[in-house]
């Protein structure tokens, strides 16, 4: 891996701790501070902050098989952490490392959380309405999900737009000749 590689790898590294100790941090102020029962309002209905434990992925989908989540969470991690070693840009190593720490966080829970080693429950606080109730490392997660997809437009686009100049620019050559 050359240096530069090395230092984009780092960052996004580093992005991930930061983004798991804030993960991990949250989730135990909820655990202490919140019920699973009362809501506190931050933002009328839309925005609030209420325990609860995910046993399953997003909206609870999988409940049922929280062990394979956990797998298949493992089987991410690795593969981000691949993929993080090949970032090209500083944006692509931020974003893979909010990615990368989002998934950690709730690894996390899978591993080490009640009821079982490897069948966690994730700590949630989050309230979105009445629609679901995240953390952090959800956050983190389409966070960084939204920056490498404008990453990717962006580069697609100049690159698509460098296609066009060298095309006009060779167009400008052969009628020059002409």
């Amino acid at each position: 891996m050359n240096s530069r590689r090395l230092r984009l790898f780092a960052v996004g590294c580093i992005v991930a701790a930061v983004a798991i100790l804030i993960d991990q941090a949250t989730k135990a102020a909820a655990l202490s501070a919140l019920s699973e029962t009362d809501r506190i309002r931050l933002v009328g209905d839309l925005l609030g902050l209420q325990l609860a434990f995910n046993p399953g992925a997003i909206l609870s989908l999988g409940s049922g098989v929280t062990w394979l989540l956990t797998l298949l969470g493992v089987g991410a991690v690795v593969l981000i952490l691949i993929a993080t070693t090949r970032a090209r840009t500083a944006i692509t190593a931020v974003a893979l490392g909010l990615i990368l720490g989002g998934a950690v966080g709730n690894l996390i829970d899978r591993l080490f959380a009640p009821p079982a080693f490897g069948r966690g429950h994730v700590v949630d606080f989050l309230a979105y309405g009445d629609l679901f109730i995240g953390n952090l490392a959800d956050v983190a997660l389409g966070a960084g999900v939204i920056l490498l997809l404008i990453d990717t437009f962006r580069r697609r686009r100049t690159a698509s737009q460098s296609v066009d100049d060298a095309r006009s620019e060779a167009q400008s050559t052969i009628e020059v000749e002409k």
